[in-house]
């Protein structure tokens, strides 16, 4: 936490927005430091994402369509599987106009395919007002545990925090 709170505020803000992409709430949660721990960067972090206002989520979301490659994709499943996310995705996009985000923290790689696929499926039921409070939850999770592996200094502050598992379709695996 020292070097994420002694940072210079640009470096801070820099080293947030990897871990979601909206300049407003980089910048809100880079302004309340110092912390005094993971758990009050965490709460501070929450009550931000919280917060966002429809263009602050949609900026945010652009930001994980623009991230990096994923770290890890999965590659246990079918060709068939395979092809139906990229459909789902596909068709997700094309409906709600951003890409899909779903936090995959702790599920097991082997379950990961159809998870994505049922989660997909699921969501793409939802009405664009429904998905978009769904879409902002995922990635306030997705935001989580980006901030924990920094907090933990698993990413220098200035190095930036990869994404984890973050599939084309915006799904992060942390």
């Amino acid at each position: 936490m020292d070097g994420f709170n002694d940072a210079p505020p640009a470096v801070a803000e820099a080293a947030l927005l990897d871990c979601c992409g909206s300049l407003r709430w980089a910048r809100r949660v880079a302004a309340h430091r110092p912390y005094p721990d993971v758990d009050a960067l965490l709460a501070a972090a929450d009550e931000a994402a919280y917060d966002l206002s429809p263009a602050d989520l949609a900026e945010a979301l652009a930001g994980e369509a623009a991230g990096a490659p994923p770290d890890i994709a999965p590659t246990r499943g079918s060709l068939a599987a395979h092809t139906a996310l990229r459909a789902a995705q596909a068709a997700y996009e094309a409906r709600f106009g951003h890409v899909f985000v779903v936090s995959l923290d702790g599920v097991d790689p082997d379950e990961t395919l159809g998870l994505l696929l049922a989660s997909l499926r699921r969501r793409l039921g939802h009405d664009p007002d429904e998905e978009r409070v769904v879409a902002a939850e995922e990635l306030r999770r997705v935001t989580r545990a980006r901030l924990a592996r920094l907090a933990r200094g698993d990413d220098p502050v200035g190095q930036g925090v990869p994404g984890g598992y973050t599939h084309p379709c915006g799904i992060d695996h942390t």
